[in-house]
């Protein structure tokens, strides 16, 4: 959360409470924690879940949600690219048993961060976007470039498989209108 008010304020100049930024849920990714998980119907045991790429998907009324939440299930974000929709969905119950409560943090890349610059230029980046209807606003013209939604998978796709598994649901589709890259 910190650094992604720190690169708004950065690339827009516009400060957090001038922009009035709210957030909804923050939750990490790419870490590993000891939680308490049932195996193959058994007993439940303490576990070392490392979620890479994955983030968590927990049912409504498991105690690691926030009470805010806590009556719907966790709320989990998977972004897409740049130029294409990202979700919100909420866990369900079968991620516990399917996944250890987990589900994928993003669409996921189909070609290297390399791959990207020797294929696509700034301009062909923004002038796609743009037929999108997608402003952009970047730093760094790079980063912009390995960012391209060529880069990613499908991530309706991606949503989908998790979404016809049980382990989260599909709540909202979001279609971006403009991107910040720091």
């Amino acid at each position: 959360t910190h650094w992604t008010r720190n690169t708004f304020e950065k690339v827009m100049g516009i400060t957090e409470g001038d922009a009035d930024m709210k957030l909804v849920y923050d939750v990490s990714h790419n870490i590993a924690k000891v939680e308490r998980h049932t195996i193959d119907g058994e007993g439940t045991r303490d576990l070392v879940i490392h979620r890479k790429g994955a983030t968590r998907a927990f049912p409504a009324g498991d105690n690691h949600i926030p009470d805010k939440y806590r009556n719907i299930g966790q709320p989990v974000f998977i972004p897409g690219s740049m130029g294409t929709a990202s979700w919100i969905l909420l866990g369900n119950s079968k991620s516990l048993e399917l996944s250890f409560g987990s589900t994928a943090h993003g669409a996921g890349r189909t070609m290297s961060r390399s791959a990207a610059r020797r294929n696509y230029t700034p301009d062909s980046v923004r002038k796609n976007l743009e037929s999108k209807g997608v402003y952009i606003k970047a730093l760094s013209r790079e980063g912009m470039v390995e960012e391209t939604p060529e880069a990613y998978k499908d991530v309706d796709s991606v949503v989908e498989v998790s979404h016809s598994l049980g382990i989260a649901t599909k709540v909202a589709r979001l279609v971006p209108i403009g991107v910040i890259k720091g």
